[in-house]
């Protein structure tokens, strides 16, 4: 098995705001990163091809999908820390709806620096409505009333994959951290299976001063996945086309009683469970074998993969090192790993 791809590329310095994602269209020869407000399209030997920015809100993990050319991403606006800190930054003053979308760039079009998302053409979005309810609802846990049912905080890893035997789109919760309950200590994933048929019909571009609910009435089939609580949820979410495997990159959580893993393989087939906290039947997606086992949970403690993960679907993988330089910007240097059979689940390519 030879790797006939770059063992390293660096993204460039792109402002204050840190790698959320990266995605490769090996066919192409691009390889793209978010950088939350800012889609960077470059070269596999580094040079930028074009940036699309104007984005107020958070966009996440992305992943390209090969079968449309298109880049696919979580994009959230909300008030909490994260969106008043994202605004702060990007020097935003005013507020807006909580709101969640699948964001889905025609990245064929990113071919300068500089791009807008809308007035270019180069984003459409679909409204999760969802997510929306998740996180805006209230719910009585225990006598107590909460805010953000599961613990949803929007979302984060985005992943075209294979779920329950069906090629699907696949968007993560962010789950917010939570050490004094057991609520929240489940990963959530909604799949669409089929979306290349029918996503397209829905998107539609989105006017930040009014957004849109188009895609309020899709409704994705909604998974769990047992691992503890994490801090933020599911950060980004890649499926391993060699193992049958999707990973989930997080986080480390804080709970005494768990390992607080920073990564998790995770088996695509569903089972019939009941959530341990609230008791109702859930759709469980089981822990796969990869790294290292735990108080009865397996997952790695692999330092990377929560700013980046790129899985090529033969057992090599690209994972994002973030840095920062404090003159010149945000930064990532993405490496090649292989899946490894140690407790760590990826080794580098030396």
């Amino acid at each position: 098995m030879t790797f006939n791809y770059p063992k390293s590329i660096f993204s460039g310095y792109h402002g204050p705001n840190h790698c959320q994602g990266i995605a490769v269209d090996k066919k192409g020869g691009f390889i793209y990163y978010s950088f939350t407000t800012l889609l960077v399209k470059s070269d596999l030997d580094g040079n930028i091809v074009g940036t699309c920015g104007g984005l107020i809100g958070h966009l996440g993990c992305i992943d390209f999908c090969e079968d449309d050319g298109k880049v696919y991403g979580s994009l959230e606006f909300k008030n909490d820390s994260i969106g008043k800190g994202i605004k702060q930054k990007i020097g935003v003053t005013r507020d807006f709806d909580d709101a969640f979308y699948c964001a889905v760039f025609d990245v064929d079009k990113i071919n300068r620096v500089g791009m807008d998302a809308k007035d270019d053409g180069v984003m459409r979005a679909v409204y999760l409505s969802q997510v929306a309810d998740d996180y805006k609802a209230k719910v009585n846990y225990k006598g107590v009333e909460r805010a953000h049912r599961y613990g949803c905080s929007g979302i984060d890893g985005t992943g075209w994959g294979v779920m329950a035997g069906e090629k699907s789109l696949c968007i993560a919760y962010g789950i917010y951290l939570d050490v004094a309950s057991d609520y929240s200590d489940y990963q959530i994933i909604l799949s669409f299976p089929d979306a290349l048929k029918w996503w397209d019909t829905v998107a539609k571009p989105l006017d930040q001063s009014k957004m849109h609910r188009s895609g309020e009435n899709v409704r994705g089939k909604k998974y769990f996945v047992y691992t503890g609580n994490t801090n933020w949820g599911v950060q980004n979410l890649e499926y391993d086309e060699a193992a049958n495997q999707w990973y989930l990159a997080v986080y480390r959580g804080k709970k005494p009683d768990f390992p607080n893993f920073s990564g998790f393989f995770v088996s695509p087939d569903p089972v019939k469970s009941r959530h341990k906290a609230t008791g109702e039947e859930i759709d469980l997606l089981p822990l796969a074998e990869g790294g290292e086992s735990k108080n009865g949970l397996s997952g790695t403690y692999f330092e990377y993969g929560s700013t980046g993960t790129y899985s090529f679907g033969d057992g090599y993988w690209y994972f994002s090192h973030r840095g920062k330089d404090e003159e010149k910007g945000n930064y990532t240097e993405v490496y090649a790993y292989v899946r490894a059979d140690d407790e760590t689940g990826f080794k580098e390519i030396g």
